[in-house]
């Protein structure tokens, strides 16, 4: 007999048209779509993360050749990496609009907080070349800094309260946002170190360097605090695969550093890379089965009806598969190393 529950099996020779509306393509459907938004968070942790850092790292550049450098190295691409931002929310919106409506209205004010960072730090570098006045441009600068210091800030205490049930301004949530900031600066560093000139590598990897320890310390005193306070996802800290990604982050970042010491920068950029991953997914164990602590909501509860799901799925990973062809396109068109006359806002 067949199962016509959501979690059911598909009826012999199930195609999509004589699918039942009640019934998944495949009871994993809600598991399969969770991944694809923590996917989505990931990539924009990677790609919109080196641009905060980069956006940081302007701060410490006196020559403006070197702040044109740093525009350079990110102008082609960190519109289309925002892309992300857009697509972790569309998806969760799609396949489980419960945690999205509750994920905005529980965390209003930072995430107002956090678009109005992402706003002056785009808008900073364009209004800059408008007018030559010293002045305008000083301001314009420290817009761009703010910006970029504050959307991973933001970003992160957003994070921090979703995984860990706990306030936005609470330990767990600040140390989370301030994690997100060094991991900026070091993607930002090493993204920046294997695309200029050697002297500037050099001199921006002294603050990857940095910022490597101040992220890994940071991981270490959040997951602490969390076991301590027995908060949301201490369980899985304590368990084996929670060990695991914390082990791998602490031998990426020592990696790194040894990779940036030998000027070794793609290596270093690899080894950089693969520590936002690693937050991620970290982030996916805390959070699966229950979507959301802090109300108990579960993956397959949160889900979206069986028919819109199926739907989504059918049309919406055509279009994940273009998106990521065209990025990989476009990292493989700007691959080569920058100038800053290549930069034109």
């Amino acid at each position: 007999m067949t199962d016509l529950s959501p979690g059911g099996t598909l009826p012999a020779g199930g195609a999509l048209s004589v699918l039942p509306a009640d019934h998944y393509l495949h009871p994993s459907l809600p598991t399969v779509w969770f991944g694809a938004v923590m996917f989505a968070l990931t990539m924009y942790l990677a790609l919109d993360g080196f641009d905060f850092g980069i956006g940081l790292l302007y701060a410490t550049r006196d020559e403006e050749a070197d702040r044109e450098t740093l525009l350079a190295a990110f102008g082609p691409v960190w519109d289309a990496n925002e892309v992300w931002l857009v697509a972790f929310g569309t998806m969760l919106l799609a396949a489980f609009p419960r945690v999205y409506s509750k994920l905005l209205a529980d965390h209003y004010l930072v995430t107002i907080a956090f678009v109005m960072a992402l706003l002056f730090r785009g808008v900073a570098p364009e209004l800059r070349e408008q007018r030559d006045e010293e002045r305008w441009q000083r301001a314009c600068d420290r817009s761009f800094v703010a910006g970029s210091a504050l959307a991973p800030l933001f970003f992160g205490l957003l994070a921090g309260s979703w995984v860990f049930a706990v306030s936005p301004v609470s330990l767990p949530a600040v140390l989370t946002g301030v994690g997100l900031v060094a991991l900026s600066v070091v993607t930002g560093a090493a993204f920046l170190a294997a695309k200029t000139r050697p002297e500037l590598a050099a001199s921006v990897s002294r603050y990857g360097i940095a910022a490597t320890a101040v992220y890994l310390v940071g991981v270490v005193a959040l997951l602490g605090v969390v076991v301590a306070t027995d908060a949301s996802g201490a369980g899985t800290i304590r368990s084996i695969p929670g060990v695991a990604v914390v082990v791998l982050s602490a031998l990426a970042g020592c990696f790194g550093v040894v990779f940036a010491h030998r000027e070794q920068y793609r290596a270093w950029l690899v080894s950089a890379f693969s520590l936002p991953i690693l937050l991620a997914t970290l982030l996916g164990a805390l959070l699966y089965p229950t979507i959301y602590p802090s109300t108990g909501l579960t993956v397959a509860d949160a889900a979206v009806s069986p028919l819109a799901l199926n739907m989504t799925t059918v049309l919406g990973f055509p279009v994940l598969l273009v998106v990521l062809w065209y990025f990989r396109f476009l990292y493989g068109v700007f691959s080569g190393p920058v100038r800053s006359e290549s930069y034109s806002p």
